[in-house]
């Protein structure tokens, strides 16, 4: 069973929406404070993370900071009236996905399985999910990234977005290929959102040059792959 931890100030969203999760065979667990949140998933066992953008303490765009600078559990943000801004900020800070609120519990169910599916990568025939180029591995398997021999930390959807132009590498994936592969048809998101994570990535994957942008036409790994 995947636990989850909803960290929200409001006392009374969290039960009822434990309960509508365990229907689904996932365990939500509340912290009302950005420290009792932190400390929880310092113990571990926490399989994604849910977080308001409006919290004493610290904001969710501070928290969700903080997660990243140990963590690459997958991340979502409540973002009050969906605004465009809030998912930039969370997209750009390492959140994997954003929710806006009011929501449907349906909805975050189906975000939250999302994410947590992502995790999950079948490794590519043949490679035994090792994808190596001049200065960089892709592991499908653990889910691991270096860097001329460096480990790189990278979120899931960074990871994801990474691997998806390694298996072709050369390929050009528009802006929208990347969108339906990642996330589905189902998921509300935009172009933008692209954008930000190549952008990140690149900045991890520095000195490499790897992804390449074509313009009006999308991004491509433009690495060299080492052959056996």
């Amino acid at each position: 069973m995947h636990r989850i931890l909803l960290i929200d100030d409001d006392a009374e969203l969290g039960p009822p929406l434990a309960a509508y999760f365990a229907r689904f065979d996932m365990a939500l667990e509340c912290a009302l404070t950005p420290s009792n949140g932190l400390a929880r998933l310092a113990q571990g066992g926490v399989d994604a993370a849910i977080l308001d953008v409006m919290l004493p303490e610290m904001d969710g765009f501070a928290l969700c900071r903080v997660i990243r600078k140990t963590s690459d559990i997958p991340i979502l943000m409540l973002t009050a009236r969906g605004e465009v801004m809030d998912r930039v900020v969370g997209l750009e800070l390492g959140a994997d996905d954003y929710v806006p609120k009011p929501f449907e519990p349906r909805e975050l169910v189906a975000r939250v399985q999302t994410v947590l599916r992502r995790r999950v990568v079948t490794p590519v025939a043949g490679t035994g999910g090792r994808l190596v180029f001049d200065g960089l591995v892709l592991d499908a398997a653990t889910r691991t990234v270096q860097r001329q021999g460096e480990a790189l930390e990278l979120t899931s959807t960074e990871f994801d977005l990474l691997h998806l132009l390694a298996r072709e590498p050369g390929k050009v994936f528009s802006r929208d290929d990347i969108l339906n592969q990642l996330r589905g048809h189902e998921a509300e998101l935009y172009t933008r959102a692209v954008d930000i994570v190549v952008s990140r990535l690149r900045k991890k994957l520095e000195p490499l040059d790897c992804i390449k942008t074509l313009r009006n036409a999308g991004y491509t790994l433009a690495v060299a792959p080492v052959t056996p």
